[in-house]
């Protein structure tokens, strides 16, 4: 080893030996361990649904509202032309459109298989971040 090397160490050694290790207070944990727990009680959220219960009610009453107002001030015989009309309106709309059965059968299956998803990925998150 070279002479600059060695005094190099001396020096190190002199100054490890004049400095003491720190040592933390005695309630150093439980300080720690407190603003743990508080950091994870802040993290929980409470469930808060997408659409409230109000806003179904409302779309419910809505609904009902316009299945009554249908109902009572449509004549019964006007029933069955408005439904005609529609139907032929409808009909020669998408008349133009030739489907193969492989489009229709997905069409028809993929909002089925979307809805399944949809329970199944919810009930694996509610077990998931149960409390």
């Amino acid at each position: 080893m070279k002479e600059s090397d060695k005094n190099i160490e001396n020096l190190i050694d002199r100054m490890m030996s004049e400095n003491n290790l720190d040592s933390p207070s005695l309630d150093f944990t439980s300080k720690i361990m407190s603003q743990v727990l508080v950091a994870e009680k802040s993290k929980i959220k409470a469930y808060k649904p997408l659409i409230s219960k109000s806003t179904w009610i409302f779309i419910g009453v809505a609904l009902a509202a316009l299945v009554v107002y249908v109902l009572l001030f449509s004549g019964t015989d006007n029933q069955l032309e408005i439904g005609k009309s529609y139907a032929d309106k409808i009909s020669t709309a998408f008349s133009g459109i030739h489907l193969s059965k492989n489009i229709l059968y997905a069409i028809l299956i993929v909002p089925f298989m979307i809805l399944v998803q949809i329970g199944v990925l919810k009930n694996y998150f509610d077990k998931k971040y149960e409390l």
